[in-house]
């Protein structure tokens, strides 16, 4: 022990000249490490008597201590260092101008939810959105669709496990729920357009596991059929930007609406080049129908003095259509030559008086 104070202060003098981490950290093993010179004057105690050995190691017990004590404060002072090197070395000037190939693009999806809100926003609709996950009242049971519907089976429909008090959440299959939300939640007159992601157990060339609907709802007293034709007529031509596209209205059958009907527009194959407008051919775009009664009373809403119109689209196809994007699987894969090539322009917000696309 008669070289304790010896190796005290070669130990503190090396952590005192450390400049480096990697410095420091020689110190500390030098010294306290395994084979460290205090570590083995530690392991020494053992042969000493039991007198001894008390008065001597409470002496290397300070003295270990002491050195711990400074390779935490030599530790902070070299990680600041570090660090303030580091966020000079790092930093970034806000004020510099952006250079011209990080420009970014607005995603296709999000540029079509837009331009169909700035023409549904033109006739009075307001904008209504809600949770992804719901429970099988909202996305079913309030719609009217019967407990052994195809659209309530695993295969179609993401669900969640068993709840304690009994049935499962999941993810909801179109964004109809919003609108049973909205019903519930105040009185008619309604008139909302409801945006949103929508998820189905499907997957191929023309089907994705998760995609984007846009929905509008209205209730009134005075709301009839001719009402949600000529609305729809009045969109295709604005979204298409078409003042002459033919739209026909196919009976079908939902279990949400009746008397129900498919859209279809008119458009053009002559030389294998699909043209939306006047043209011998049809392509379905949309559902629509008159709300079914037993929707109405599932919110509480009386059938015999309100009704109102339901349509409902796909956001991916009619993006596909306009502008001409040839497959589905091409708006998830994050490519940025993709989104270069279809995106838009961040200020180019779409208006009716401005036009939807520039």
């Amino acid at each position: 022990m008669q070289d304790l104070d010896k190796i005290r202060a070669e130990a503190l003098a090396s952590v005192t000249a450390a400049t480096t981490p990697e410095q420091l950290d020689a110190a500390r093993v030098a010294a306290l490490g395994k084979k460290g010179t205090i570590s083995g004057l530690m392991k020494a105690l053992g042969a000493m008597s039991p007198d001894e050995r008390k008065a001597a190691g409470a002496t290397l017990n300070a003295v270990r201590d002491e050195v711990a004590a400074a390779l935490d404060a030599a530790k902070a002072v070299l990680d600041a260092k570090v660090l303030d090197a580091r966020l000079l070395r790092e930093r970034i000037d806000v004020a510099l101008p952006a250079r011209p190939d990080a420009q970014g693009r607005i995603h296709p999806i999000s540029q079509t939810i837009e331009e169909i809100t700035a023409i549904f926003a033109q006739m009075g609709f307001t904008v209504a959105e809600g949770p992804d996950i719901e429970d099988d009242f909202h996305n079913f049971t309030a719609l009217n669709i019967p407990p052994e519907h195809p659209a309530r089976q695993m295969h179609d429909t993401f669900y969640f496990g068993e709840r304690p008090e009994g049935g499962r959440h999941l993810l909801r299959t179109h964004t109809s729920p919003v609108q049973i939300r909205t019903m519930l939640s105040g009185k008619p007159p309604i008139r909302v357009l409801v945006p949103g992601r929508t998820y189905r157990c499907d997957s191929d060339m023309t089907h994705t596991p998760m995609f984007h609907q846009v929905e509008g709802l209205v209730i009134d007293e005075a709301t009839h059929m001719g009402h949600l034709k000529g609305c729809l007529i009045e969109f295709v031509r604005a979204y298409f930007e078409v003042d002459d596209v033919p739209v026909r209205f196919r009976p079908s059958f939902f279990p949400f609406t009746e008397p129900s009907a498919e859209v279809d527009i008119g458009c053009s194959r002559e030389g294998g080049e699909l043209k939306i407008g006047p043209g011998a051919g049809w392509l379905e775009i949309l559902g629509c129908g008159m709300v079914h009664p037993n929707v109405l009373r599932n919110c509480g809403i009386d059938p015999d003095r309100y009704q109102g119109f339901a349509f409902g689209m796909g956001v991916e196809r009619v993006a596909m259509l306009k502008y001409g994007i040839p497959d589905l699987r091409t708006f998830f894969d994050s490519d940025l030559r993709w989104l270069k090539h279809y995106g838009f322009v961040p200020l180019d917000v779409p208006t009716l008086s401005g036009g939807l696309t520039r």
